[in-house]
């Protein structure tokens, strides 16, 4: 099975509490379009290259999942409807890409 990365900016104004609720959410939703999560990169916080939705923020996960590939748009279209979710990107992972060599 294909192993994508789903990235998800969620809104930086959330409590712990709020922060949790959102992610098992999200947990959900993948878990319901038959993801298997493998990793769980929380990185928090953090300053975002250009302001969405005129917050400089934004509170920063990566998933590692394996996933068929037709529920990609579905997943993705779910996941925009939250309220607190601000952006999600789903990209295919190729490990053999992160390892090659250039050879010149």
């Amino acid at each position: 099975m294909p192993q994508y990365e789903v990235n998800v900016i969620l809104n930086p104004n959330l409590d712990g509490a709020q922060a949790a609720l959102e992610k098992d959410i999200i947990k959900a939703a993948l878990e319901r379009h038959g993801a298997q999560i493998k990793n769980v990169d929380d990185w928090g916080n953090r300053r975002l290259a250009y302001p969405i939705q005129k917050d400089p923020e934004g509170n920063v996960l990566f998933y590692t999942v394996e996933m068929a590939g037709g529920s990609n748009a579905a997943l993705q279209r779910e996941l925009r409807l939250r309220d607190h979710v601000r952006r999600v990107t789903i990209l295919r992972d190729r490990p053999e890409w992160r390892n090659s060599k250039k050879k010149k």
